[in-house]
Order: C-alpha cells, then sequence, then structure tokens
C-alpha cells in the first residue's frame, strides 16, 4: 500500500514546505513546521471522498436534515456510575461524543478511567437520572481500554490492585492508531455503545507521517481519525492526554478545539484530593467541579467536600478562617490558614499555597495601607488546607482576615465563615451567589456569616469576625 503524501505546514502562516525546515520560509517563526497529510478532493457535490482508515477511500453521500426531524432520543445522556464525574460532564455521556480527559503525568488519570471503563462495562446500559433499563435484557454495553504505555499483563496488576475485575472490559495493548480504528470498527459493528477509552493519545502513531509518536503531527493526526471514527459510529471516545503545568506542545492544547469536552485532573501529587474541572462542554455547563480522594483501592467520589476539607480544622485558632467558596454550581467551605512572622530579610517572603500569589501580594498592600499593619517587616504565608485552590475573588476577605487573626494573634468568632471581594480601597465588594452561599453554610452550621450584605469595608468585617 503507497504511503499517502505528506507536506510539511506553517502553523502560523499556513506556508507549505515538501521537507521540514527549521525557520519557516514564509512568516520567519522557528519550529512551527508540522508534518501534515494531504487529503484527496473531488469535485464531484452529491457525493464526497473521505480518506478511510488504512488509505481506503470511500463515498459518503451529503444529506441534509431538519432540525424537527432530528428524534432527541438518539442524544440520551449515558450514566457513568460515578456521580461526580457525571456532574462534571453534565449528566452524563452524550452518544458520540468525544471527551479529553487532560492532567500532569502521575495525577491519577488512566486510574479513573479505568474505573469508569469497569463500572461501564460491569453495569447494565443505563439512562442517566433516570431509574429504568434501556433495554429490557439489562445486558452491559461492555468498554474497551486501549493502552499504548502498558501491556495488558501490567493493566491487569493495577486492576488486581483496584479490585477491578469485569468479563466485558476488553483490553489492547497498540500503538498504531490504523489498527486501533480497524478493531474499534469491527466490535462496534453490532454494538455502538461500546465506550473506548484511548490512554494515551501521546502514545499514539500512524504509519503515513514520519514523525515520532506526541509529535504534533502525530498527535492531531490520530486525534483526527478516532474522532472521526467515533462520529461515524456513534460511541462514546475517551482521549487521555499529558501536559505540563504550561500546556505545551503536543499536549491537550493541540486537541481543544477537536473535542466535545475537555476536562482537567487537578491536585497536588502528594495530596489525597482531587478536581476534576471542565474547560469546554458542548452539551453541558463549565463550571462544574467533581471531588475525588486517592485511596488505596483507586479514586472515590467525595458527595460532601466541605466535611472533608475541615474535618482536621482544630478549634478557632489565630490565623484560621473558613471562606465559602463556589466550584461551579457547588458550595464548599474551606479553610485558609495564615502565619504572620517578623522577617529578618531585606525583603519580606511571601509564600501562598492554594490561591494566587499576584493576589496575595495586591491583599497584603491593602491591609498595610488601609489599617496601617506593620507587614513590611513580617513574613506572611497562606495555605488553602487539604490541598484545594480557589481562584475566585470570594476567598479575597478570608484571606485578609486570616493575616489580621495571625499578626495579632486573636481567633476568629465560632462557627464564623466569611466571604467576599475586597477593593484597592478597602472596601468589601458583592460576590455572585451570595444568597445561596449564606443559605447552605447556615445549614452546615455557620451562624455568624460576614459579607458584603453586613459590612462595607475590612474595618467592619474585623469587628464582626473577632470577638472583643
Amino acid at each position: 500500500m503507497a504511503k499517502a503524501k505528506t507536506v510539511y505546514v506553517c502553523q502560523q502562516c499556513g506556508y507549505q514546505s515538501p521537507k521540514w525546515v527549521g525557520q519557516c520560509p514564509g512568516c520567519g517563526e522557528w519550529n512551527s513546521l508540522v508534518e501534515t497529510v494531504v487529503s484527496t478532493k473531488i469535485k464531484n457535490r452529491k457525493s464526497r471522498l473521505r480518506q478511510g482508515f488504512g488509505g481506503q477511500a470511500q463515498v459518503e453521500s451529503i444529506k441534509l436534515q431538519k432540525l424537527s426531524e432530528i428524534k432527541r432520543e438518539k442524544l440520551q445522556r449515558i450514566s457513568t456510575g460515578m456521580g461526580e464525574f457525571d456532574r462534571v460532564l453534565g449528566g452524563g455521556i452524550v452518544p458520540g461524543s468525544v471527551i479529553l480527559v487532560a492532567g500532569e503525568p502521575g495525577i491519577g488519570k488512566s486510574t479513573l478511567l479505568l474505573q469508569i471503563a469497569a463500572k461501564l462495562a460491569n453495569s447494565p446500559l443505563r439512562i442517566a437520572h433516570s431509574k429504568k433499563l434501556t433495554s429490557p435484557k439489562s445486558q452491559a454495553p461492555g468498554a474497551l481500554y486501549v493502552s499504548g504505555e502498558e501491556s495488558t499483563e501490567q493493566i491487569k496488576l493495577r486492576a488486581d490492585r483496584l479490585e477491578i475485575a469485569s468479563k466485558n472490559l476488553l483490553l489492547l495493548s497498540e500503538t498504531d492508531v490504523d489498527v486501533v480504528s480497524d478493531q474499534i470498527s469491527q466490535l462496534t459493528a453490532n454494538n455502538q455503545q461500546l465506550t473506548t477509552i484511548i490512554d494515551s493519545i501521546q502514545s499514539m502513531s500512524t504509519t503515513d507521517l514520519a514523525g515520532a509518536p506526541g509529535s504534533v503531527g502525530q498527535v492531531r493526526e490520530c486525534a483526527n481519525r478516532l474522532h472521526r471514527l467515533a462520529k461515524d459510529k456513534r460511541f462514546p471516545l475517551f482521549l487521555i492526554g499529558h501536559v505540563t503545568k504550561t500546556g505545551v506542545v503536543a499536549g491537550p492544547k493541540v486537541l481543544e478545539h477537536l473535542v466535545d469536552a475537555v476536562l482537567y485532573l487537578e491536585g497536588e501529587r502528594f495530596q489525597v484530593f482531587r478536581l476534576l474541572r471542565c474547560l469546554k462542554n458542548r452539551f453541558g455547563p463549565t463550571d462544574e467541579v467533581g471531588v475525588f480522594q486517592m485511596a488505596d483501592k483507586g479514586l472515590t467520589e467525595v458527595a460532601n467536600p466541605s466535611e472533608v476539607f475541615l474535618s482536621q480544622r482544630q478549634k478557632p485558632a489565630p490565623g484560621s478562617a473558613v471562606v465559602a467558596t463556589m466550584e461551579g454550581n457547588r458550595l464548599i467551605l474551606a479553610e485558609i490558614q495564615a502565619l504572620v512572622i517578623p522577617s529578618h530579610l531585606a525583603v519580606p517572603r511571601r509564600t501562598v499555597s492554594g490561591i494566587s500569589y499576584q493576589r496575595l501580594i495586591l491583599l497584603c498592600a491593602v491591609l498595610q495601607k488601609t489599617l496601617n499593619l506593620p507587614l513590611g517587616a513580617s513574613d506572611v504565608y497562606v495555605n488553602v488546607a487539604g490541598g484545594l485552590r480557589i481562584s475566585e475573588p470570594a476567598a479575597d476577605l478570608g484571606v485578609c482576615l486570616a493575616i489580621v487573626s495571625s499578626l495579632k494573634n486573636k481567633p476568629m468568632r465560632e462557627k464564623t465563615a466569611v466571604f467576599g471581594e475586597v477593593g484597592l480601597l478597602g472596601e468589601v465588594r458583592q460576590v455572585s451567589f451570595s444568597q445561596k452561599r449564606q443559605k447552605e453554610a447556615k445549614k452546615l452550621g455557620f451562624s455568624n456569616l460576614v459579607s458584603a450584605q453586613n459590612v462595607r469595608n475590612i474595618k467592619e468585617a474585623m469587628k464582626k469576625a473577632f470577638v472583643g
């Protein structure tokens, strides 16, 4: 079989070259040429020539459909068996959707997807948010786990550690995307609900390209072929992608425009908590978050994150503040800890974990200006307990009160929770979901709430939050 023709295309200006060059002759950008397969085009308007898997051309007719003719029953979501995962997806898996699960190496992506594959393979096909099975026979839909990084024996060892046993879970150790596509086509001929997981997309390659696995050209071409197959066969497809902290080339940043949903698994490798965030979702909201806990038997769901994050909190102590933060539509009560000590350095330290470093610098300047606090001669350490990362400005008031509490060595009142954005003039500003934050915090036993609804600035917040 003849090899497909390829050219090198500049990702900045579109310049094409028959061979790779370091600097693009068109725009002068360095290392921007990526090997790309040249597709054959035909001029027939009633049909189109599609490049099939294995290099075979397939002619398919173009058919127009009215929106009113499309039946919604075909778009019913499928439950993964994990409520936290379904929450992030918007209620479950949409048939035919392509989902990218990304994260740093070693964070737990393969473990999470192997657990979901086992649940989908063991459980009967169930529509999300419904107690009725789609088939009276209650047959399991099955799942296919394709690994390009591990052998089937190594996957078996991991499955035994996680206590996973399933007769319907199929394993395949292969890196050639054309071989994988042929296997998927055969399996999905009679079972369109076969959930397929590719671990990882960086390990897949095609012989049509000369680049090494993991290069931009290989990652994009392999993802395109799998994406096209998933849409044609209407089966759910999960792609696992590795990224660095900057999301460098050959990572999921190359594929975000192609897939239907982008999920990021976050967390510190030495912490037990993992957060699954949705950055893109064509079939649901993008502000949901799922909370998991890493255990010996894999990732377990955390139904009440507030209780877990505050479980080891001591009685009100100097430097501790509870903030009501929103992660998607879910309220999470988290503890912010601050430590302020005299500095012996010319430039005092500002160390932070869980919030923005630049935000801490700004809040310290506001406290020093409005309250005349001697922070210019003090080291300030701020940490969000439990490894949680808070990015919304509603945590500003909690950070400020924790710093004041540590500096004055004065604890806050019992059952106090705070939230609010702090401006440059020391004012406390309104944040979104204020009523929901107050309602949910009171349900969890926090009766003394400090927010923009009852205080106007940091000075008033201190009077309401501290004793005396």
